[in-house]
């Protein structure tokens, strides 16, 4: 868990001094290698973000530092590239499809096809939130990525960016965009020779 407090009683000559959490409590021992990254030296009063830790004598020690300031610009920075390489890869994955179809290796019904299964995949991701909001049976993250794998991965990404839903867990997110390569990797099969052949006696049926 991630605190965050004022330094106090700062040694710059021996690169140590302590740390008063914003919720009060016992003070920590800091000690400028505890920094992750730093572009200057701490200073007394200067804000930081840490995890609290014991020695192996038992001391309390402040861990795993950063400055608040840079903490903050982190946490809204890697969010905002994620969604961006995210937004890419999704046009780059509906351009792949439009232009297959347009080059005749894919049925037009591959068009309502991913608009429908988008459709679910978004009010599923909607339904989810709002069960989530109020302490309700959730639906399974297996569900959620059987909705992606099969073709609704547009409405799925515009859903978490919309609802802020399922956005920043690492191991769905994980999840979601091996569903994604997978449904992609399905669709490059079919325009294949083997493909076509497949996709040929589906359309006599």
């Amino acid at each position: 868990m991630k605190y965050q407090g004022k330094i106090e009683q700062w040694n710059d000559d021996k690169g140590f001094g302590f740390v008063q959490s914003n919720g009060g409590g016992e003070r920590l021992f800091v000690h400028i290698k505890a920094f992750k990254k730093r572009n200057r030296r701490p200073q007394n009063g200067d804000l930081i973000v840490y995890k609290g830790a014991r020695d192996k004598q038992g001391r309390a020690q402040a861990v795993d530092i950063s400055f608040a300031s840079d903490h903050k610009r982190q946490a809204t920075k890697k969010p905002g590239q994620a969604r961006t390489m995210g937004s890419i890869t999704v046009t780059m994955g509906c351009l792949f499809i439009a232009g297959v179809i347009m080059l005749g290796k894919l049925p037009l019904w591959f068009i309502p096809l991913y608009l429908v299964l988008s459709l679910v995949a978004f009010i599923a991701y909607g339904r989810d939130k709002a069960k989530a909001k109020n302490n309700q049976w959730r639906t399974p993250e297996s569900t959620l990525h059987l909705f992606a794998l099969l073709g609704g991965w547009p409405g799925a990404f515009l859903a978490q960016n919309k609802f802020r839903h399922k956005s920043k867990k690492g191991s769905f997110l994980f999840g979601y965009w091996l569903c994604v390569l997978a449904n992609l990797a399905a669709v490059a099969w079919l325009c294949s020779s083997e493909g076509q052949i497949l996709l040929s006696k589906i359309s006599l049926l």
